[in-house]
């Protein structure tokens, strides 16, 4: 380390990178989605920052050294990501509210939470509000339709929202994945429609923060290794009863998002090598299991918060391992 660096700038330089990573994949779903994702954006922002600001004057902390390192804002961007463009503001500020009150300051502050805070707020309102989480919109709209449809002053096109892909699946009992993939609006060509480009996004800047060194590629691999290689063990081509290709499994609903922004974070991940790439490989077992069998249509969130719980244990096996090569 630098004799000009500290910890706190290092972090602040990491949260900036991260959040310069995030472009092509916001930038992909304002493409696809409009307006929508902009307001959910700014929505979150503005939430994690007062959230933040009565904390730090509730228990009288300095206020400018916190807001100023930038985790409040990736917690923010992250979980503004995940949620379904023009969903209520009111879900919005309860996502993010929730999330960093209980997933961040109830253990006080960053650097001591042990679960991830974006998905903690994701989770909650998964299980709070599950009928406005699983509508996606079919196409955006102008910024006017945009504000009616986010503060309720307007009634929604006939068949905007719909169904994602990951729960049209979840609920099929009929249809061949050919005849999803031809039939079905949500369906794209590989996976989600509009969702596969949005995942090819976040994989660039995924793969951007690697080069950059921002996080090791333990916990990434992992993950999305596992995530095929199950989902190929269980695939069952294009029969009515399939559960997805592993293309379709990793180009549908948060997989790179949380592959490279989701449990690469610090703080509530594993910290020893080996212990993150069983961590990322839990996620990635878990996530589809939660897929295909659960009652959730996109297991990311829960699956990175299961694994969370683990992390003690996963550093306990990789230590002593470690001490069985190098006694």
């Amino acid at each position: 380390m630098s004799p000009l660096e500290t910890p706190d700038s290092r972090l602040q330089q990491a949260m900036k990178l991260v959040l310069l990573a995030t472009l092509p994949g916001l930038l992909a779903l304002f493409w696809f989605y409009g307006w929508g994702v902009l307001i959910n954006l700014l929505l979150a922002i503005v939430t994690a920052l007062v959230v933040e600001a009565a904390v730090l004057r509730l228990r009288r902390q300095p206020m400018r050294p916190t807001l100023s390192d930038g985790s409040a804002l990736v917690s923010a961007t992250l979980l503004a990501a995940a949620l379904p463009p023009y969903c209520p503001w009111w879900l919005t500020v309860t996502a993010i509210a929730s999330g960093l009150l209980f997933g961040k300051h109830v253990y006080g502050g960053v650097g001591k939470n042990p679960f991830n805070p974006a998905m903690l707020g994701f989770a909650l309102a998964m299980v709070m509000f599950p009928q406005p989480m699983t509508h996606w919109p079919a196409h955006g709209v102008d910024l006017t339709a945009a504000f009616q449809q986010v503060f309720g002053a307007g009634v929604a096109p006939d068949a905007w929202a719909q169904a994602t892909v990951l729960d049209s699946l979840r609920i099929n009992k009929s249809l061949t994945m050919d005849e999803l993939f031809a039939s079905n609006p949500a369906f794209g060509r590989f996976g989600g429609h509009g969702v596969e480009w949005v995942n090819l996004a976040f994989l660039a800047g995924g793969l951007f923060l690697l080069q950059r060194q921002v996080f090791a590629w333990h916990a990434p691999v992992g993950m999305l290794a596992s995530l095929f290689v199950v989902s190929l063990l269980c695939w069952n081509d294009s029969g009515s009863n399939s559960h997805g290709s592993p293309l379709f499994h990793l180009l549908s609903g948060a997989t790179m998002l949380g592959a490279f922004f989701i449990i690469t974070e610090p703080v509530s991940g594993a910290k020893n090598a080996l212990a993150r790439l069983l961590f990322g490989v839990g996620v990635g077992l878990l996530t589809y299991l939660i897929r295909t069998w659960g009652g959730y249509p996109d297991g990311v969130a829960f699956a990175v918060l299961l694994m969370n719980l683990c992390v003690p244990a996963l550093e306990r096996f990789a230590a002593g391992r470690q001490s069985q090569v190098n006694p």
